[in-house]
């Protein structure tokens, strides 16, 4: 297969530094468009009898399509900038071309990101939905876990199935607060709604029964 043809060395005319970033500007596209390649339609090197091959990570692949995007960008600005050569009977096929090709690299990597994301923020969800009561209202509070706690452990025992009347869960929240604020089974979807209420009651626990044990 006959290598391609490098790219004219900068310098000399006019026309020989725009034929110049033409040929780098297609260059980049086409790195761009093998970087945005799906990776599963690629058949994979056959491991050694013994060892396993190391799958790409949801981050790694989100980091890989992140950066097609910011080259796939650059190119359509590269044409934005330079209308005159989508025109050029000389150079428009080919600038018509890279523009197309940098397009629809960018769409798909735009949703290939969407999804990767959506994933990313499901599994992030499904650990913050295991998290022990204790863990929750600490990663939800902050600076105010200790006081949270307390008043947790006077409302419920940290307890999530803990009711009393129209009173459910960690901190103990009626049912007014519970549509205003929100509520779930788990402790963090709990302690969640409770933040919500502790910030827009002003960040002192007055509405709190338990609110002394903050004190």
């Amino acid at each position: 297969m006959r290598a391609p043809r490098p790219c004219p060395r900068p310098g000399g005319t006019t026309l020989r530094a725009f034929l110049v970033s033409l040929c780098a500007i297609a260059v980049l596209t086409s790195a761009g468009a093998a970087s945005a390649q799906p990776r599963e339609h690629t058949k994979p090197a056959r491991p050694e009898a013994g060892t396993t091959r190391p799958s790409a990570t949801v981050e790694a692949r989100l980091a890989a399509h992140l950066d097609a995007i910011r080259r796939y960008r650059g190119t359509i600005r590269f044409f934005e900038r330079r209308p005159g050569l989508l025109r050029s009977v000389r150079h428009r096929a080919s600038a018509r071309a890279a523009l197309r090709r940098a397009q629809r690299g960018l769409a798909l990597a735009e949703r290939r990101v969407a999804r990767l994301r959506a994933a990313i923020a499901a599994r992030a969800a499904k650990r913050l939905a295991t998290l022990p009561p204790r863990k929750a209202i600490c990663v939800v509070f902050g600076r105010y876990c200790a006081q949270a706690l307390e008043v947790a452990w006077c409302e419920s025992r940290f307890q999530t199935t803990a009711r009393n009347g129209q009173y459910l869960g960690l901190f103990q929240m009626g049912s007014s607060e519970r549509r205003l604020f929100g509520h779930g089974p788990s402790a963090y979807e709990q302690s969640r709604a409770a933040h919500r209420y502790f910030v827009r009651s002003g960040r002192d626990w007055s509405p709190w029964g338990c609110r002394w044990a903050a004190l």
